[in-house]
Formats: structure tokens, sequence, C-alpha cells
């Protein structure tokens, strides 16, 4: 296969918020608060150019139609505030490089990040507001990230293969995707989208990285997880990156890792990993087990697209992006169902939306998925009352009239950035929400009529460029489901989008730009930016910051789970954003070397508060098979808080340990 190379920069950073005490973001449960980490949460930016364009590390070169910049983050979703604060740092970092038009920001939609880094409340409930630590990470990293990606820029193949996964990923909302015309529900006969994507990354006939697309939901992990994780998908990227090309994510990162592997959504709005369809059930009825079977699946479906041919990828390059007010959108006939023109409205919550997603994780007692008898009640007088509204919203029960909020404050977003990116034969349609299968399939027919691509070729990336909710086709919003209570724009919400998209793809086909209209309205200057004051940490049990509680066995066998208890302290003092709370060492002579840390599978910390001000900080260590026989100690790196303001770092080591082989079964 014959390619002309293009210049690819790949990069990758920590983005893990607060640890203790924060909301997590996702399942919005008031008391799902964060306590410690599983897996370290991850930022992968992908830098694409054509060779024209410089690739000096501190050059602001290139504009929109040169470049494209693919930001992949292990977060549960991407808000405004965090776009409008990156697209800033790059605008002073790089110029005209990097723009709302050719950057992308979308998240995995993992449901146990930390939450509060919002500038609309609604989604800080359960955070006690804005959290300027967790944000900053964020931000942070993703700069970072893209840092590592402009300094990595140099020639490259691209591939684009795709194959189909079926096993992991069910229809968590089978009889609204029913309403939808017979075409479509041909188009997937089981219900779901198994079409695995991957753009191959190449140097020199050797693999440096890779993007995969595939829709499911992060919610292996459930809402009776407090642990930070990056769920399935972070895993599926662990097993790529860490176990596959043994990647140091505390090392020369700097330089350009090894391999860097993004696994992204696409239309996942009705799709869940939880295959027995209920929350932590399926494969197995353990949430953690499932996180790794359904990362694996995925990984290896990648690995196989990976190892086989692919479409080469040498250009063009080409993107288009504008904002819309989606509650304000004129549907033309050509894009509306009936073929008779609509008006969108909104936004508006239903009754339906706050009990949840049954299979994922139900939210309120009170409510329910479908019809509300009490909740609707009131929204069928509105209904008589306005035939625009009862055209856009009806069957909605409203509960949520967020442009009426949004005038005492601004609760929810109104402005939505709508975007096409072009590499060569893929194009992506950026969606700032959770499209159904069967909503994301009219979405890719649109733009793949206009363009004149293939349709596998044409993907949906969903949660891109800030949140609206849902989108769903109209049959399925009948239903009011809680895909359908999501939409917030109502009935033509689709429709809007599709018509929006088509503008894009026509605008590209004939070369011309585009009017982006203004933005979504920056609400920085309403929170603030400086961290919390904390409480001052003391020692529990008079005893000194990093002292051992619980120690550890004096030998274990691989298979067993290594537990140590610490005096600790709050672990919100210091994040450790590209570092570790922990280390598993060996002694290699007179020497402890880490063979993991708390960005590994195998590890957790979990904090607990003891007292008004104590904390005792637990590491276990599941000690993997084919681990090396030898001596091994835990360490914790921890930072108490002092009564000055000041952050006091600390080190507690556990007594010794010996590791040896389990019997062979």
């Amino acid at each position: 296969m014959t390619t002309t190379p293009l210049l690819v920069g790949r990069g990758i950073a920590d983005i893990t918020g607060e640890a203790a005490e924060c909301g997590l973001l996702g399942y919005g449960m008031a008391d799902q608060q964060s306590e410690g980490i599983h897996t370290r949460q991850r930022a992968r930016a992908f830098v694409f150019a054509t060779e024209g364009v410089a690739a000096d590390t501190h050059a602001a070169t290139g504009s929109d139609d040169t470049r494209i910049l693919l930001i992949v983050c292990d977060l549960p979703l991407v808000f405004d505030s965090v776009v409008q604060e990156v697209l800033r740092r790059l605008a002073r970092s790089y110029g005209t490089a990097y723009t709302a038009t050719n950057t992308m920001i979308t998240a995995t939609h993992t449901h146990c990040g930390a939450g509060g880094y919002a500038h609309h409340p609604l989604y800080n409930s359960n955070t006690r507001g804005f959290r300027p630590k967790t944000f900053a990470a964020l931000v942070d990293g993703i700069e970072e990230a893209v840092a590592r990606a402009h300094r990595d820029l140099a020639p490259s193949t691209l591939r684009l293969a795709h194959g189909e996964l079926t096993d992991a990923s069910i229809n968590r909302s089978r009889a609204a995707f029913e309403r939808n015309p017979a075409d479509e529900r041909a188009f997937f006969p089981d219900a779901i989208d198994p079409q695995t994507t991957v753009l191959a990354i190449e140097r020199e006939g050797r693999p440096v990285g890779a993007i995969n697309w595939f829709p499911v939901h992060c919610t292996s992990m459930t809402n009776r997880n407090r642990l930070l994780s990056a769920d399935h998908k972070g895993y599926a990227a662990y097993l790529a990156e860490r176990v596959g090309a043994g990647v140091d994510y505390l090392e020369h990162l700097d330089d350009g890792p090894e391999f860097v592997a993004a696994f992204a959504q696409t239309n996942a709005g009705d799709l869940s990993p939880n295959l027995g369809l209920a929350p932590g059930h399926g494969p197995t009825d353990d949430e953690v087990e499932n996180t790794r079977i359904i990362g694996t699946r995925q990984h290896d479906a990648a690995a196989r697209l990976l190892a086989g041919p692919g479409q080469a990828v040498d250009g063009p390059l080409d993107a288009r992006h504008c904002w819309i007010d989606l509650g304000q959108i004129a549907i033309e006939p050509e894009h509306s169902p009936d073929g008779r023109p609509h008006r969108t409205t909104g936004p508006f919550g239903a009754a339906s939306s706050f009990a949840g997603a049954g299979v994922d994780g139900p939210a309120f007692p009170a409510f329910k998925e479908g019809p509300n008898r009490l909740w609707d009640l009131p929204s069928r007088l509105a209904y008589r009352l306005s035939p625009a509204l009862a055209d856009s919203q009806a069957p909605k029960g409203i509960i949520l009239p967020g442009r009426l909020l949004n005038r005492l404050r601004p609760m929810v977003a109104e402005r939505y950035a709508v975007q096409l990116l072009r590499l060569g034969p893929l194009y992506l349609i950026g969606i700032p929400g959770e499209v159904t299968i069967t909503a994301g399939l009219r979405l890719r027919r649109t733009v793949a009529a206009i363009v004149g691509a293939d349709i596998h070729d044409v993907l949906v990336a969903g949660y891109a460029n800030g949140y609206l909710h849902y989108v769903t086709t109209p049959e399925e919003y009948g239903a009011q489901r809680y895909e359908g209570g999501s939409t917030l724009f109502g009935r033509w919400e689709l429709a809007a989008l599709c018509q929006t998209a088509a503008r894009l793809a026509r605008a590209m086909v004939a070369g011309e730009p585009v009017d982006p209209g203004p933005p979504t309205e920056d609400l920085a200057r309403h929170h603030r930016t400086t961290p919390r004051p904390g409480v001052p940490d003391e020692p529990v049990g008079g005893r000194s910051f990093g002292d051992v509680l619980v120690p550890p066995r004096t030998e274990y066998r691989t298979g067993e789970r290594v537990a140590v208890t610490f005096v600790g302290a709050h672990l919100a003092n210091d994040l450790h954003r590209g570092g570790t709370f922990l280390e598993v060492q060996v002694r290699r002579g007179d020497t402890w070397v880490r063979t993991c840390d708390d960005g590994d599978w195998s590890t957790r910390i979990r904090w607990e508060r003891e007292g008004r001000a104590g904390s005792k900080v637990t590491v276990t260590w599941d000690v993997p098979d084919g681990t090396g026989p030898g001596t091994y100690r835990i360490v914790l790196h921890g930072d108490a808080l002092e009564t000055s303001g000041t952050v006091q770092p600390f080190t507690g080591c556990s007594p010794d340990f010996t590791v040896t082989p389990a019997d062979p079964a």
C-alpha cells in the first residue's frame, strides 16, 4: 500500500480531578462522592497536518485548512467551560493553528470522574458548586497533551479500517428503538451499532498510535462506586498502551510515548455495556470484572483491525464549524420527517429524564421512564394553550423549563457547537450530546449523501465540544423514555442538527467558509478560580503522617490482594496530576524499583475520614499473574494541609513482604 505521509503528532497527559469528597459526574447521585482512585483519567491528543505545515516546537503556524486537532478525554462530559479555556490557552501558544473550527474535544463518558468543572450550575449539583482544582487539572492536562502532540509532529502513515463488535453493547431502550421505520431497524438488526472503526498511525512501518470509535456507554462501573475510574474505554487504552506497548505514564511522555491509543465514542445514546440489562450485570455480576471484560473486547477488536489491511488516508484535511441556538431553529421541509416546516423550542427537561436510565443506574424514585401521570398534567394544559410548544415538546411531561430558569441564572447552555471534520475518507460529525444509534444513522446518511462518502466512513463524534443532553429520533422521542425525556429541545432537535450538518457538508464540498455565528456565552467570570480552603489535617491516633496502621502479611502469592492502611491526609490537598499517590516497589539489589503506581489496573487507593480532620488511606494491590518473585513494599505519597495553609508532603512505607508464584491448579 502506497500512501502520502501526513504529519501526525501524539500526546497524552493526566487529567484526574479531586479524589476525595468531590461528587462524581454522570449518574447525578448526591451521595456518590469520590473516595480514591482505581484508574486515572487521561487526555489523548492527536494533531494531523499537511506536509507543508512547519513542525517547529514553538511555531504558531498553520491554519484551519491545514491542521486538525482531535482530543479524546477520559471524562464524563465536555462542557463549554473546558472548551473555551483550552482554546484561549492554545491561541496564546499557537496563534491560529488550533481554533474552534479545527479542534474537537470529546469525552469517553465515564460516569465515575470528578465533577464540578461546568460553568452551568445544573451539572455541579452534587459537587457543592464549581471545583477550581478539578477544572484546573482538566484544562492543564489537555493543554499539556496538545503541547506534546504539537512537538511530536512527524511524517506518518494513516490507515482506516472498519469491523464489527457484537458482544460489548446492548440496546437499553428497545421499546423506543422499535418505533423507528423498518429500513432503519433493518440497518441495526440486533438493535445495536456494532461498527468499530480504527484510524491507525504508523511511522516507518511501525504502529505508534490508534484512535478507535465504538458506541457504548461507559457505565460498567455503577453509581455504587466511589473510586475515580476511566471505566472500560480507559481500560482498553491501558491495555494498548501500558500492557501492550509498555508505556510508563510517569516517564518520557514529553519525548513521545511508544504508543498512544484513544477509545472514543460515537452514537452511544441508547447503548449499554450492562448486557444483563441491570446495573452492574453483564457479562458478570461484578462491576469491576465487567469493566475489564468490556474494555478487553473493545481493545481486542481494535487490535485485530490494526493487524489487518486498511484504507490509506493521505488527506485532504478539512473542517467546518458553527454555533447554533438550538431552541430557535426553523426546520426546512427538506429535513422535516413529515415534509412540513417546524420550529424547535426549549430547553425543557422531562419527568422521565429524572428517572434515569434504569439499565445503567436509576436516579430519583419519584419518577419513571415513559408517562408520569402526575407530572404530565401541567404540561397537557400548557400544550393546549400553546400549539407551537405542543408541536415541539409534546408529549413530554415538562418539569424543568430551562429557558425560564436561564433568565434567573444560566443553568444550561442554549447555544452549541456543531462541527464537521474530514481526514481523507473519514468524516466526523461533532455533536455535543448523546446520540441514539438511529438518530446517528440519520446524521450519517445526511452527510454521506452530500459529500459522496460510504456510510461506514461517516461517524457521529458524540460528546464533542459541549453538552446538550440527548438526541433521539422523533419516533423515539414519542416514547418519552429516559433518552427522549432528556432530548431537551424537543421532537425536532435531530432535524435541526441534520439541517446544520448538511449546511456544513455543503460548504465543505464547495470549498466555502461557514459563518460560525456568535459562540456560547462565556461564564468564567461568574466562578471562583481559587480553591476553597480545606480543613487542616490531623494525624489519627496521635501517630505521624505516613505511619502504617494495618501492615501487610509477610508473604503473598500471585493472584492474592495486598492491603496496607496508612495514617493519611486528604487526597485533594495535592492531586498529584502527572504523578502518583502510591508505588508498588520491588527490591533490586540495594535499590527499590517502582513496578506499579495508581495508574495501574491492579492497584487502588481508598481514602476515608477519621474523626473531624483525620484520614486513613488504604492501598491495595492485586498481585498480577506473572509477577516475578521477590521482596516488595507499598509506598504512599501524601500531602498534609497545615494550619498555616501550607501543604507539607510526606511519605509512608510498608514493611517488606515477599511474592511467590501461585501453586499450579
